[in-house]
C-alpha cells in the first residue's frame, strides 16, 4: 500500500490532465546496466503508444556530454551535459559498476541545483550511491541493489535504508534496478495517468504479476541455496544476517530449532559442507562486495565481515578467491 509521502512529490504539473508531456532526464554514469536502463525508459515509451498521446518526453545526460559506454561496451550519444538548470519534471541517475568511486563535484552540485529547484531526483541500480554522495537522500528512506548494498549500508549509515525493489519518498525515488525499473515506472504511469493504462504497459511487456515495491531483490534461500529443511534455511538466514559478529554453532542451532549435531548432518548431506565452511563462505562473499564496491580499508572489511585480524582474513580470502584483498581491490579500480 502506498502512503501519502510515498507519492512523487508535487507533480501536480504532471497530473492526468496535464497539457504537457512529464519531462525525464537520464543521467548516464560510465558503465550503467543497460538492462536498468531499458526497465526504466520502455515503460514510458509504452506509455505514450498505447495512450496514443506524448505522454512523457525524454533526454539523456553525461557528466561532460560525451557519449557513454554502458555495461555492454556500445557507447550510446547523449543530449548534453547534465547541469542544475535543466528544464526537466524529473532526474534519473543510472550507475553500475562500482558506484563508490565515482566522485565528481560538478554532478553532485548540478544535482543538489535540481533538488533545490523541486525536481524530482532519482537513483537506480547504484544510482543511489550517487544521491547519498550528493546529500540529497538524507531524511529519506532508500534503496539500492542488493550487489551495493553491504558498501552502502557501510558508508552511510545514517540513512534509512530499506530492501525492497524501489522506493518513492517525496521527490526522492530509489529503484534497486534491474527489472525492478519496470514494477517502477508503472508504479508512477498509475500514479500520473491511472491503473488502467499502467496495466495495460504491464500486459504489453508480459508482467502478468505486480511486485510491490517492498518485494524482494534476490530469491528466498530456500531457492538460492536449494535447500528445502526449515532447521537448515533458519540456519543460513542467521549467518545472513549475522556476518560481522558470527554466531557461534550452538546458536545457529538453537536459530534452526534442531541440536548441533542434527544441524551438522543437515549441512553435510544437504549442502555438501560444514556449518563452519559455508558461514566462512558467506562472510567472505560479503567481503569482496565491500572491497568492489567501497573504499573501506582491508581492517574495515576485515571487522565488517566478522574477522578478528587482517591476517586471517587476508589467508582465508586468498585461499577462497586466489587473490589477496589487494589484487580484489585493484581489479576493481580497472575494471
Amino acid at each position: 500500500m502506498m502512503h501519502s509521502r510515498d507519492k512523487v512529490g508535487s507533480t501536480s504539473d504532471t497530473s492526468r490532465s496535464a497539457p504537457r508531456p512529464v519531462r525525464v532526464g537520464f543521467l548516464l554514469i560510465e558503465g550503467f546496466a543497460l538492462m536498468s536502463y531499458a526497465s526504466v525508459i520502455e515503460p514510458f515509451r509504452a506509455a505514450n503508444r498505447l495512450s496514443g498521446r506524448d505522454l512523457y518526453e525524454w533526454r539523456h545526460y553525461s557528466v561532460d556530454g560525451e557519449p557513454v559506454r554502458p555495461s555492454t561496451g556500445v557507447m550510446m550519444q547523449v543530449d548534453g551535459m547534465i547541469d542544475g538548470n535543466l528544464d526537466t519534471d524529473m532526474l534519473l541517475v543510472f550507475a553500475g559498476g562500482n558506484p563508490a568511486l565515482f566522485d565528481n563535484r560538478g554532478t553532485f552540485a548540478a544535482l543538489r541545483r535540481l533538488a533545490t529547484r523541486g525536481i524530482v531526483i532519482g537513483g537506480v541500480s547504484g544510482g543511489a550511491f550517487l544521491l547519498a554522495r550528493a546529500e540529497l537522500l538524507e531524511g529519506h528512506r532508500c534503496t539500492i541493489h542488493w550487489e551495493h548494498e553491504p558498501a552502502f549500508i557501510e558508508t552511510f549509515p545514517e540513512l534509512d535504508f530499506v530492501r525492497g525493489l524501489f522506493v518513492i519518498d517525496r521527490r526522492r525515488i530509489t529503484c534497486a534496478g534491474g527489472t525492478a525499473g519496470l514494477d517502477l515506472v508503472t508504479e508512477l504511469i498509475a500514479q500520473t495517468h491511472g491503473p488502467d493504462l499502467s496495466q495495460l504497459v504491464s500486459d504489453w511487456y508480459l508482467r502478468t504479476q505486480k511486485r510491490p515495491a517492498e518485494g524482494a531483490q534476490r530469491a528466498a534461500v530456500t531457492q538460492r541455496y536449494r535447500v528445502s529443511h526449515p532447521g537448515l534455511v533458519a540456519a543460513l538466514e542467521a549467518m545472513e544476517a549475522n556476518k560481522e559478529t558470527p554466531l557461534e554453532r550452538e546458536d545457529l542451532a538453537s536459530a534452526a530449532g534442531v541440536s548441533l549435531r542434527q544441524l551438522e548432518r543437515l549441512f553435510k548431506t544437504q549442502m555438501r559442507t560444514t556449518i563452519r565452511e559455508q558461514y566462512l563462505k558467506i562472510r567472505l562473499d560479503e567481503s569482496m562486495r565491500l572491497l568492489r564496491e567501497s573504499d573501506l580499508s582491508t581492517m574495515m572489511v576485515a571487522v565488517a565481515c566478522g574477522f578478528a585480524s587482517t591476517s586471517h582474513f587476508s589467508r582465508s580470502f586468498r585461499r577462497r578467491f586466489a587473490m589477496s584483498p589487494g589484487e580484489a581491490r585493484a581489479a576493481s579500480y580497472a575494471s
